[in-house]
């Protein structure tokens, strides 16, 4: 702070002009009256301070540079404050009142899609890229063409409506999650002062008084999967089959695991030596942990693909993860385009509960569902990992058997 320069009679009544304001050159503060003051920096800038009391207290409030307010406009300026001090309001508290204001103003003029778009920047990191994709391909086709460019706080029920009804009956499924969606969007731009009020999007006691479940709209259609007793002779036409995604989908069958958490597979998920593979939570469809125990021909799997690549299990070209397309691909060129890879999971299912007595729960914890009874999701405190052990080198046998059809596997005594 530079050098305080006492306001004395003389000065006071010695009003400032254009020329001593360019003039000035010593640091420390030259008074204009009336609180008004010219202040110049040890460094030579130049900026106007105004001066008062407010209950007794003495504060400052800086008015400008001298490079953006002349002095006549600084004058007008401690004019305004003067007039507030007088009225007992406190020209800081005033001037950050309006700046508030105006912000809010900007905020509430937000659009739904610049709020949506800094909804998935926030959270990107914690999603796969495809998700993140699906996220911004549905916004953009179904809602931002209808209140994409309207102000956050201006969407209500019968824009979300606008948006989400037409689609209800074609594509329940879709229309679900992208209601889901805008209600997300909407929260967060609540949470960051951008709108106020209910979410017109909310489902539980709101949209689902307008809107008919969307299992009560379309047979639900499931992935096309390949009958279990079929398995054996696929899998053997897959293992002459080269490549690396050829041996993904082959892991993907022996695990029973979805196609996005094997494409993301890394070796330090990989324990060898208790032969289980770790998918942390952050890329499992239902946000926990999940163990699943490698059988031999899974392991075997492994030992191949160690070598491609030091941190990915099943690398893409040019040492990306592999396109979820890859698979795709293998099974076109088996001639399998009735087929997807995430079928291969219901085959398993089919297989489990037909050919084994393993008991329900373990069948599910191997396909890592969630547990929808809340007080046995309470309750359940392991993961059976040692029971789906057996239930996985049952599987990975009946892969590896033609022959094998619908013989029931014993579930074996734990010693």
């Amino acid at each position: 702070m530079g050098r305080l320069v006492r306001e004395t009679p003389e000065m006071a009544s010695e009003k400032l002009t254009a020329g001593k304001v360019a003039r000035a050159r010593a640091p420390g503060m030259i008074g204009d009256g009336s609180g008004l003051w010219l202040r110049i920096a040890p460094g030579g800038s130049k900026g106007w301070i105004f001066r008062f009391m407010i209950a007794g207290r003495g504060r400052e409030m800086g008015l400008g540079s001298v490079d953006d307010i002349t002095l006549a406009e600084a004058r007008e300026l401690a004019r305004e404050c003067r007039k507030l001090c007088k009225q007992g309001a406190d020209p800081i508290e005033a001037r950050r009142d309006q700046r508030a204001a105006l912000r809010l103003e900007g905020a509430r003029s937000m659009t739904f899609e610049a709020c949506a778009e800094a909804y998935i920047i926030a959270h990107r990191a914690s999603w796969e890229n495809k998700h993140a994709n699906d996220w911004a391909r549905t916004l953009k086709a179904f809602v931002f063409p209808v209140f994409g460019a309207l102000p956050v706080q201006a969407i209500d029920v019968a824009l979300v409506m606008k948006a989400v009804e037409p689609i209800w009956g074609q594509k329940p499924e879709t229309a679900a999650r992208l209601r889901g969606r805008v209600e997300s969007v909407l929260d967060w731009a609540t949470a960051r002062g951008y709108r106020q009020g209910e979410n017109p999007a909310r489902w539980k006691g709101h949209l689902e008084n307008l809107l008919p479940k969307k299992t009560k709209v379309h047979r639900v259609e499931h992935h096309a999967a390949l009958p279990f007793v079929e398995i054996g002779g696929f899998v053997a036409a897959l293992r002459q089959q080269s490549g690396v995604a050829a041996r993904a989908l082959e892991f993907c069958i022996l695990t029973a695991m979805r196609t996005s958490e094997v494409l993301g597979a890394t070796w330090d998920e990989v324990n060898l030596a208790e032969r289980h593979w770790t998918i942390p939570l952050g890329r499992m469809k239902g946000e926990r942990e999940h163990r699943v125990p490698l059988s031999d021909r899974a392991i075997e799997i492994l030992g191949e693909m160690r070598a491609l690549h030091a941190t990915l299990v099943f690398p893409g070209s040019r040492g990306r993860t592999l396109s979820h397309f890859a698979m795709l691909r293998v099974l076109r060129a088996m001639g399998r385009d009735d087929l997807t890879a995430h079928g291969f999971r219901s085959s398993f299912r089919d297989w489990a509960a037909e050919c084994t007595n393993f008991p329900r729960e373990v069948c599910e914890q191997a396909l890592a569902h969630t547990i929808e009874n809340k007080v046995e999701a309470a309750y359940r405190r392991g993961d059976l990992l040692e029971k789906r052990r057996q239930l996985m080198r049952a599987w990975a046998r009946y892969c590896a058997a033609p022959a094998i059809t619908g013989e029931v596997v014993k579930l074996a005594v734990a010693k």
